[in-house]
């Protein structure tokens, strides 16, 4: 076998000048990389180490951009979807530099997760939080004082107990990771993420550089003006997740159309999303008798069952977690191959983010939304009346993503164009919506005027369920006792299931034609469904789909695999797991399914081939070459 190179010295950058400004073509200020402004090139330094740590031969879009301000010397703010490969972007350059570089990150789970993969890849790392004991913080402090760590995690909550450490180490630059907590715009906002700004005053001369998958326009000045950022360089990827197919469902026997999905993601990994702490331990507990493995996941569970829950879920101990929105950032895994919301989220961000979770390996991944016109009043419910600006941004953006569900424009589309993107594909050929599952009702605007006309005749005074009931036909003691059987409208529909009828009146709704107001949601007119009722404008209705359709043909981003490649394919993924139980990490720590995939499809049979697959570099050559090649070639 291969013995490791020496380590490469660091690429010389210096303590003193901040680059100001952008660089068109040629060198920055102290001459460490060469960028051609549109396309990022970098220089081979920068590529032998990617190539020799991380096993990839060039960068993914965006990488090249960001590392090369990191290596001038510059703050900059870095939004690249998840899965594009933002850590790369700072653990990289802090290979690259003398010094060590601070990673403020928000979860433990997370930071040991990154600590775990660096030093899988021959990369010095260590973390400082409040779990670790006595004697591992001492080990830290004294590799530390060595100067044999490059990147050193951080908790936000811990930061200004280190002032005196922090102060004292040959720090190359800040990262900042899940930068978007630290925003009162942001959906997700932490008062600790308030403490990272104190790294400003404490090392005025040192980059500060902020990542995050989520933020708009608004989020990303808040978040550059809150890290007290000088000229920051931004560097925005493309919000289009090619590899994800989004499907989005009208929810009406949610058993039965998770039993659906199973079925077509049998053993595969995925995360199920529930508004509710209590509807994820009833949909769990339901799961389970059915004999699923799966497992519960939310803030009202202690954290010692939280944390076993999670390990049990990276470690694929279980393939499946139900969960609210408390489980995300601490998730390294990933083959996550379909993530299920089976209520609305709360906005398009945190869509964009939790849906996100699926496919971070590239390979192709489904992501459907579950959903009813009730999640809404729920949702508005939680969030409270709006009497203040946050609440009222809050109420806007529940309403974007409502119509998100419920408007037949496609999903890419849409999630782009949110980020501020342009979007000029005419069909991404990625979603339920562009690849024709929707089929539109053929007397869309009849129908329209039918729903409409009722509510008038109701008076605009009750709510969608008890319109739907006049127009079924439905008998019921408030139907008779306000004699709404005696309605002109009463039966119009009567052909159409009652959740037919509920989908149509919530797709009105975030059309515009309807809307829910008062205390008790009632329906009432606007004045486009005035409009309607007249004859003028246009509707365009979607019949629900009965049950969700699914399109998972195994391994994405190229052919099916053959039966030979899938007997490998399982061969190899075996013998990943009794590596990963028996090094105690995460199986997608030693390879990723990206990397199996190529390995499958490739059947390398010499270590120089081994090199070639990305994902290989070469510590792992030494350690799981032989090894390898010999699973490989079995059978």
């Amino acid at each position: 076998m291969r013995h490791s190179s020496p380590a490469v010295k660091p690429i010389s950058v210096g303590k003193s000048g901040r680059k100001r400004g952008r660089t068109t073509s040629g060198e920055t200020p102290n001459g460490q990389v060469n960028c051609i402004r549109g396309i990022g090139r970098v220089n081979a330094d920068l590529l032998t180490l990617l190539k020799r740590h991380w096993g990839y031969a060039s960068f993914l879009p965006g990488q090249a951009e960001a590392v090369t301000h990191i290596m001038g010397r510059q703050d900059s703010l870095v939004v690249l979807p998840t899965g594009a490969g933002k850590s790369l972007c700072y653990q990289l350059p802090a290979l690259a530099q003398p010094g060590v570089a601070l990673v403020i990150s928000p979860l433990k789970a997370l930071m040991k997760d990154q600590v775990d993969g660096l030093l899988e890849n021959d990369v010095s790392a260590g973390t400082l939080h409040s779990g670790q004991t006595p004697v591992e913080r001492q080990d830290v402090f004294r590799r530390l004082k060595a100067g044999s760590l490059k990147l050193l995690y951080l908790a936000p909550e811990g930061l200004l107990g280190l002032e005196t450490i922090i102060r004292e180490l040959d720090v190359s630059f800040v990262a900042v990771d899940e930068a978007h907590l630290i925003s009162h715009w942001g959906h997700e906002y932490r008062e600790d993420y308030r403490n990272i700004s104190q790294l400003r005053a404490w090392m005025p001369s040192i980059p500060i550089h902020a990542f995050t998958a989520t933020a708009t326009e608004r989020v990303r000045d808040d978040i550059v003006a809150n890290l007290r950022m000088r000229d920051a360089q931004r560097v925005v990827g493309d919000f289009e997740r090619t590899n994800l197919y989004y499907r989005v469902v009208f929810r009406h026997d949610l058993n039965a159309q998770l039993e659906a999905i199973f079925r077509e993601h049998r053993d595969e990994a995925g995360i199920i999303y529930c508004i509710s702490r209590k509807e994820v331990d009833r949909l769990a507990l339901s799961l389970q008798k059915k004999r699923h493995k799966v497992l519960p996941y939310h803030a009202g569970l202690s954290d010692e069952v939280r944390q076993r829950n999670q390990e049990a879920f990276s470690n694929e101990k279980v393939n499946i977690i139900v969960a609210t929105v408390a489980f995300g950032m601490g998730i390294d895994r990933t083959d996550v191959r379909f993530v299920i919301h089976a209520g609305l989220p709360g906005s398009i961000e945190a869509y964009q983010q939790e849906a996100g979770r699926a496919g971070r390996d590239g390979l192709r991944a489904e992501c459907i939304l579950l959903h009813s016109g009730q999640d809404v009043v729920l949702r508005k419910a939680i969030i409270g009346l709006p009497q203040d600006e946050h609440k009222q941004l809050a109420h806007k953006r529940l309403e974007d993503m409502h119509r998100f569900a419920r408007t037949l424009q496609c999903r890419h589309r849409v999630l782009v164009t949110h980020f501020g993107q342009d979007y000029t594909k005419a069909n991404c050929g990625h979603c339920d919506v562009c690849c024709g599952e929707h089929e539109e009702l053929a007397d869309s605007f009849i129908t329209a005027q039918k729903i409409l006309s009722c509510v008038a005749r109701v008076k605009d005074s009750f709510g969608a369920q008890h319109v739907a009931q006049v127009l079924k036909g439905a008998k019921g003691q408030r139907i008779t006792q306000w004699q709404h059987d005696e309605l002109s409208t009463y039966g119009l529909l009567g052909q159409y299931q009652l959740n037919d009828i509920l989908d149509w009146i919530d797709q009105l709704i975030a059309q515009g034609f309807l809307v829910r107001a008062g205390e008790y949601q009632t329906l009432q007119r606007t004045a486009a469904g005035n409009a309607v009722l007249k004859g003028q404008g246009t509707v365009r209705l979607s019949a629900p789909r009965i049950t969700v359709k699914t399109d998972s043909k195994g391994l994405a981003g190229g052919d099916p695999l053959t039966a030979e490649e899938q007997t490998v394919w399982q061969r190899v993924r075996a013998w990943r797991a009794d590596l990963a139980r028996e090094r105690k990490l995460p199986p997608y720590v030693i390879f990723n399914d990206k990397t199996l995939d190529e390995l499958v499809r490739r059947r390398p049979d010499s270590e120089d081939a081994l090199l070639q697959v990305p994902g290989i570099g070469e510590k792992k050559l030494n350690d799981f070459g032989e090894a390898l090649l010999r699973v490989l070639a079995a059978g």
